[in-house]
């Protein structure tokens, strides 16, 4: 929450309970003035949003009483008394919990030596989409490029999540009971991005990421603004019917696809519940590692991964074309290709590194790597983050990964962080239980992972060791890390 934001709540929680005290020693105009003063300066500094529409309430109820009270006449308690006292209390609940929950926060600031530019690209492809009804549909991806810039003096500040995204996750979260503007406290959240500003003059490596699944696809302003700042362009997928919100160059918005999924589900179990077993049984690792591998064949989420790899093969086929012409003419280096993601985009990203050669190195941030890997090895640098999931998670990637890569392999876990840490989830909701993160500093535990993404792909793209990775294990002691070259352990 904002500091005036705060005052106001203070105020207003102190205030019904000592009005007497200070009606001996203050006029009631003063008082009243001062209410109006301080809401004023609030309204002007900060602008309103309803999630304080019950202590504005509470003010004006406040300022009724200091009107009608009488200090010279000695109060009782009675029922109806009471009854406004739990109603008071009830108001200044909410008043406290909505601001917080639905806060006006502060993303960190990227600290490399670029701003953040950003643009939006539309793809069209020739595969078949497999989401809708209509059998002609085609494959349409957009991708938000975030890019090094050096002049933003004409520019204009981007508005913090797109507006697909945000009706996207108000469905989501709500059900479809709230409306888009719920979320209109997020026009306040002041980002580091700016809309088409012209970008660096020098040839930058191209980073690809693939968000979360049934996720808002650009709500990782803090994970992708400092790499970028770094000197790197990253291409930020959407991928349609999968994120919640994709809007089109023609104003038309798609949507999560809640209907394909359930159809999808059904039979999952049949995969699910010889995996969970397998991990409940006292079997070998090789045994367990034989169901895993059966189970995951045909399983949903391994047919998305590698729909998803197709959608990153799809972006990495325009990128010739992108930097032969237009805006990102001769700024894209293409000898040093990556691809990352979190969650489900984390498993694309390491099932279209097996498949195409010009993938350079490659980063897993917390995802489950459904799909091929456990039939092969990664010839490839390769970067695993994991949340600290509790001890008896079905630690799927210890089978997935087991083979580990011919080249450079960095296994690693940040301690105290769950699964959204690595998102802007943990700014966005502050609340732990809520959100569903872990203990861990959000600012703390979005540098670990940017330093160790980034000093990743400087030292396997840009051949810059700037800092080994494990140098940055031994700085952050909630940061575990091996490295493992070929079948030795660095």
């Amino acid at each position: 929450m904002r500091v005036l934001e705060i005052i106001v709540l203070v105020v207003i929680t102190i205030l019904p309970f000592l009005k007497r005290i200070l009606l001996k020693k203050v006029s009631k105009k003063n008082i009243m003035f001062f209410l109006l003063g301080l809401v004023l300066l609030h309204l002007i500094m900060d602008g309103w949003r309803w999630q304080m529409f019950p202590v504005y309430i509470l003010i004006l109820v406040v300022i009724w009483r200091i009107h009608l009270i009488d200090i010279g006449v000695r109060i009782k308690l009675s029922f109806i008394r009471f009854f406004g006292y739990c109603l008071l209390t009830l108001m200044l609940v909410l008043g406290w919990f909505l601001p917080f929950l639905l806060s006006v926060f502060s993303l960190p600031e990227p600290t490399g030596d670029y701003f953040v530019g950003s643009k939006w690209m539309h793809i069209q492809t020739d595969r078949e989409e497999l989401i809708t009804k209509d059998s002609l549909d085609k494959r349409e991806l957009m991708v938000k490029v975030w890019y090094p810039t050096k002049h933003i003096s004409d520019a204009k500040r981007e508005a913090y999540i797109d507006e697909a995204n945000r009706i996207g996750f108000i469905k989501k979260y709500s059900m479809g009971v709230l409306p888009p503007f719920t979320i209109n406290y997020l026009d306040r959240i002041k980002t580091d991005v700016y809309q088409d500003a012209p970008i660096g003059k020098e040839t930058f490596p191209v980073l690809i990421f693939s968000p979360g699944y049934g996720s808002m696809s650009t709500g990782y302003y803090s994970l992708l603004t400092e790499i970028v700042s770094h000197g790197y362009i990253i291409i930020n997928v959407t991928h349609t019917y999968e994120s919640l919100g994709t809007t089109f160059p023609d104003g038309e918005m798609k949507f999560f696809d809640y209907e394909y999924l359930s159809k999808e589900d059904t039979g999952s179990m049949e995969h699910i519940i010889p995996i969970k077993n397998a991990f409940t049984q006292d079997i070998s690792f090789d045994e367990r590692h034989r169901i895993i591998r059966e189970a995951s064949r045909g399983y949903v989420v391994t047919k998305i991964v590698k729909r998803w790899s197709d959608d990153l093969v799809s972006v990495m086929d325009r990128l010739e074309n992108w930097n032969d012409n237009g805006f990102f003419k001769d700024r894209m280096d293409l000898n040093k290709i990556g691809v990352f993601g979190h969650s489900r985009g984390g498993g694309a990203a390491g099932q279209v590194t097996i498949k195409d050669n010009r993938i350079k190195a490659a980063a897993n941030i917390d995802g489950i790597q459904w799909g091929e890997m456990m039939d092969t090895i990664y010839q490839k640098p390769f970067l695993y983050i994991s949340s600290d999931w509790p001890a008896d998670h079905q630690d799927i990637n210890s089978h997935v990964y087991v083979n580990k890569s011919t080249d450079y392999f960095y296994e690693s876990k940040l301690l105290q962080s769950g699964h959204p840490n690595f998102m802007d989830i943990p700014f966005m909701i502050p609340i732990q239980s809520i959100a569903g993160t872990g203990s861990i500093d959000p600012k703390l535990g979005m540098k670990i992972t940017t330093e160790l993404v980034t000093s990743f792909f400087d030292r396997h793209l840009k051949n810059i060791d700037r800092e080994n990775p494990l140098k940055i294990g031994e700085r952050y002691e909630l940061l575990e890390i091996e490295v493992y070259k070929g079948d030795s352990i660095q």
